[in-house]
């Protein structure tokens, strides 16, 4: 098979698709972190019955195996073969499908999955708004992408990108978002929001370096309690539906 990343534009999801990266989140803490994640997404899906869902740049397994596991009909797309190796175990109990295709420009007709996700992702895709698009054309309903929010604790990003790169390693950069230029995108490809929610209110590095879920309920306790990480944490989980 030819190397897709020699015509692909964007395959910011081999790297997280890849053992190296799934690093970032071993341990308990690092399942604490991905549950937050699991139990939002799985919500939005299922308020909106969704049944085939297309995960875009999914080969890190984050929501690919809780989704199966859920009952979903789930199909990962990735920009290279080595993708499916974190789902391997899916595809070959035929609970999964994987195919390989241009995250920009989706194999897919119109409207071809009730839901299209896609996390990790954006805020590594220079064609970010095309991947939007993709995501809303091959969607008959509904879209969940995640993003870290330009505002609130995640203005100290600049200042601990450092702390982040030497305990992670292979620490990208990456590009933070506003709602609103999020929300135009989606609002531009005929989708409008019906959702939205902060994961954490401190910076999940501060989590990664305690490494005690215990400790990091209680940092996220009194805020979340207040309603404030809903609103202001990062990342942003948010859903969109067609608007037609």
């Amino acid at each position: 098979m030819t190397d897709p990343t020699l015509h692909f534009p964007e395959t910011a999801d081999i790297e997280t698709a890849s053992a190296q990266y799934a690093a970032r989140f071993a341990g308990e803490i690092g399942a604490w972190m991905l549950a937050r994640q699991e139990r939002i997404t799985l919500d939005y899906l299922r308020a909106a019955d969704a049944k085939s869902v297309l995960d875009v740049g999914g080969g890190h397994a984050q929501l690919a195996r809780p989704m199966a596991s859920a009952g979903f009909d789930v199909t990962v797309l990735g920009s290279d073969p080595i993708c499916q190796e974190r789902i391997a175990d899916l595809v070959a109990n035929e609970r999964c499908k994987f195919m390989v295709g241009n995250v920009v420009q989706l194999p897919f007709p119109d409207r071809s999955f009730d839901a299209a996700v896609s996390v990790r992702l954006l805020p590594h895709c220079e064609r970010w708004p095309s991947l939007i698009r993709e995501l809303c054309r091959v969607a008959r309903h509904t879209v969940v992408v995640d993003y870290p929010l330009a505002s609130g604790m995640n203005t100290l990003a600049p200042w601990l990108f450092d702390a982040k790169k030497k305990l992670e390693k292979n620490t990208r950069t990456w590009r933070n978002f506003t709602h609103a230029e999020v929300r135009n995108a989606f609002q531009a490809a005929g989708f409008q929001p019906i959702g939205r929610r902060g994961q954490f209110f401190w910076p999940m590095v501060i989590h990664r370096s305690l490494k005690n879920p215990s400790i990091s309920n209680l940092l996220e306790a009194v805020p979340g309690g207040l309603g404030i990480t809903a609103r202001f944490g990062t990342p942003v989980l948010a859903a969109f539906t067609r608007a037609q």
